[in-house]
C-alpha cells in the first residue's frame, strides 16, 4: 500500500524518459502522457481516502528509517492537493494537445513538449509528498528545469526576455532555499520535516524567528506574494495559454503549500500572526488594483493570481482551525479556476487574434459557449454564490472575525474589498470582450507563428478540456460539505502536528 505514495513521482519520470524515445510517433506520446496523468488522479483519489480514514500514508525510502533516510508522506493536506491538481494536469494536457502547442502546429510532434510536461508533473507531486527540506528544494528544481524550457519553447524576443526574468528570479530563489537549508541543518542538524518539529523549538527565539522569515522569503517569492510578486506579471502572460495555466494554477500553490506545511509543522505561532496578515493585506489590494489597470487579458489574470495568493496567506496569518480550513479550501477552488480562466483566455486568444481587450468585442455572440466557460469560473473567483470561491471565501472571513484582533478585522475588510476589484475586473473583461460588436480577427503581428491564431478555429479536445475544467470547479461547490469536513480535519491536523510526526517518526517520537 505504501509504495502507493512514490507512484506519482516515479511513473512521470519514466513515462518522460519513454516519450522522449518516442519522440517520432505523436499519437503514441499524446496517449502515453494521458494514461500517466489518469493514472495519478485515481491514485491520488485513493490515497486521499486512506489517509483519511487512517492517517498519513508512509513510505520511508530505500529501507532507511526517517529522520536519516527520505521520507514520502500522504497526508489529507498532501493528498487533497494532489488529486486537484491531477486533475488540472490532465485537463491542461489536452487543452496543449488540442492546440497543438505540442508539436507547433504541425503534423510532426515536437519531442521536448511532452517529457518536459511529464517531468514538470513529478516535481509537483514530489513538493506534495516530500517530508524533507531537501527534498522539497529537489522538486522546486525539477519543476524549474521543466519550466525553464517549456516558457521560452516557441521563441521570439519577448518570450525570451520574459523567460530571463522569471529564470533569474528562479535562480535567486534556489541560491536562497539552498542557503536557508544550510542554516537549518547546522542549527538543528537534520532537515527532515516530522524531525524538525521536535528540535526548532528549543533553538533561541531569535533564531527562530530568522529561520521562519527565510522560509516566508524564499517561499513567498515562489507564490509571489507582495513585495516579491513583480516577475509573475512579466513571466506567464507570454507563455501559451496552457503553460501559463499550468503555471498559475500549481507553481504558485505549491509556494503556498510549502508556506503552510513549514510554518504551522516546524514552527509555533500560536496565534494570529500579524505580519503574515500584513502581507496578506498588501498582497490582495496590490494584486487586484494592478488587475484593473490592464488591457492585456493574460496581464490582468496573472495580477488577479497575485491578488488571490493574499487570501491564502490571509488564512494561514489566522493561524487558526477555521483560517487553515479555510486556506486548503481556497487553494483547491483557486487551483481549478485559474487554470480554467487561462484556458479560457487561450479560446479567446484562438478566436480574436489578441490579447487586448479592447480590439476584442461580441464573443458572447459569436462564440456563446465560450461565453459560458469564461462567466461561471470568473464568478467563483469574484466570490458570487453559490460557486466555489464564495464557499471559501465566507469561510476566510468567519475565520477573520472570529479572531477579533484589528489586524485581522482590517484583513477581513481588505479581503471583501479584493471581492468587489476582482467581481469589476471580470466585468470589465465581460463587457470589452463578450458584449459590443463583433470585430474582425487580428492577425498574429508573428509570420512564423504556426499556430492557427485569429481563425476563430478550436478543436472539441481545447473545449471539452476547458469544459471539464470548469465543471470539475462547479463540482468543487455542489460537494462543498464534504470538502469542508475533509479541509477542517486536514486543518486540524496541520496546527497539532502529531499525526504527522508520529506516521514518520513512529510512537516513540519526541
Amino acid at each position: 500500500m505504501n509504495v502507493l505514495v512514490a507512484l506519482p513521482v516515479l511513473l512521470p519520470l519514466l513515462a518522460a524518459a519513454l516519450s522522449l524515445v518516442l519522440g517520432s510517433f505523436a499519437n503514441l506520446q499524446r496517449m502515453l502522457g494521458v494514461l500517466v496523468l489518469t493514472f495519478i488522479a485515481v491514485n491520488a483519489g485513493f490515497l486521499l481516502y486512506i489517509a483519511d480514514r487512517d492517517g498519513p500514508v508512509v513510505l520511508q525510502m530505500g529501507g532507511w528509517a526517517a529522520p536519516f533516510g527520505i521520507t514520502l508522506i500522504a497526508d489529507r493536506l498532501a493528498a487533497l492537493l494532489l488529486l486537484v491538481s491531477a486533475v488540472v494536469m490532465l485537463a491542461v494536457l489536452i487543452f496543449s494537445i488540442g492546440q497543438r502547442i505540442t508539436d507547433y502546429g504541425r503534423d510532426t510532434s515536437s519531442t521536448a513538449f511532452h517529457p518536459m510536461y511529464l517531468v514538470l508533473c513529478a516535481g509537483v507531486a514530489l513538493a506534495y509528498l516530500t517530508g524533507d527540506l531537501f527534498n522539497l528544494f529537489v522538486a522546486f528544481e525539477i519543476m524549474l528545469a521543466a519550466s525553464y524550457v517549456l516558457i521560452v519553447r516557441r521563441t521570439t524576443a519577448t518570450r525570451i526576455r520574459a523567460g530571463m526574468t522569471y529564470i533569474i528570479v528562479s535562480l535567486t530563489s534556489s541560491l536562497l532555499f539552498i542557503t536557508m537549508i544550510g542554516l537549518v541543518y547546522a542549527a538543528t542538524g537534520t532537515v527532515n520535516l516530522a524531525d524538525l518539529a521536535g528540535r526548532v523549538g528549543d533553538l533561541p527565539p531569535g533564531i527562530q524567528t530568522a529561520l521562519a522569515l527565510m522560509m516566508v522569503v524564499v517561499f513567498g517569492i515562489k507564490a509571489a506574494m507582495v513585495p516579491l510578486h513583480f516577475w509573475l506579471p512579466d513571466s506567464y502572460p507570454t507563455a501559451p495559454a496552457p503553460i501559463t495555466a499550468i503555471f498559475a494554477g500549481l507553481l504558485t500553490k505549491v509556494g503556498v503549500y510549502a508556506l503552510i506545511r513549514t510554518q504551522t509543522l516546524v514552527f509555533d505561532h500560536q496565534q494570529s500572526w500579524t505580519l503574515m496578515l500584513i502581507i496578506a493585506l498588501v498582497t490582495m489590494i496590490i494584486g487586484a488594483l494592478g488587475a484593473i489597470a490592464q488591457n492585456d487579458i493574460n496581464r490582468l489574470l496573472s495580477f488577479l493570481l497575485v491578488s488571490h495568493i493574499g487570501y491564502m496567506l490571509f488564512g494561514l496569518g489566522l493561524y487558526d482551525v477555521i483560517g487553515l480550513a479555510g486556506v486548503i479550501l481556497y487553494v483547491v477552488h483557486h487551483i481549478t479556476v485559474q487554470a480554467g480562466l487561462f484556458l479560457v483566455s487561450g479560446l479567446l486568444t484562438r478566436h480574436t487574434g489578441t490579447v487586448a481587450l479592447r480590439r476584442m468585442g461580441g464573443i458572447a455572440k459569436a462564440y456563446p459557449l465560450v461565453a459560458v466557460l469564461f462567466a461561471l469560473p470568473a464568478l467563483s473567483l469574484a466570490g458570487i454564490p453559490p460557486f466555489s470561491g464564495f464557499v471559501a471565501k465566507l469561510v476566510l472571513l468567519q475565520g477573520g472575525v472570529g479572531v477579533g484582533t484589528t489586524t485581522a478585522y482590517v484583513a477581513t475588510a481588505a479581503a471583501v474589498l479584493t471581492s468587489f476589484l476582482t467581481l469589476y475586473a471580470m466585468a470589465r473583461i465581460w463587457v470589452l470582450a463578450f458584449w459590443g460588436k463583433a470585430r474582425a480577427p487580428h492577425a498574429d503581428p508573428d509570420p512564423t507563428d504556426e499556430l492557427i491564431i485569429g481563425t476563430g478555429s478550436t478543436s472539441k479536445s481545447m473545449v471539452v478540456a476547458t469544459g471539464s475544467l470548469v465543471v470539475f470547479g462547479v463540482l468543487i461547490a455542489v460537494f462543498a460539505g464534504p470538502l469542508s469536513e475533509i479541509s477542517a480535519r486536514a486543518a486540524t491536523d496541520l496546527l497539532d502536528g502529531g499525526p504527522y510526526v508520529t506516521a514518520v517518526l513512529g510512537e516513540d517520537a519526541g
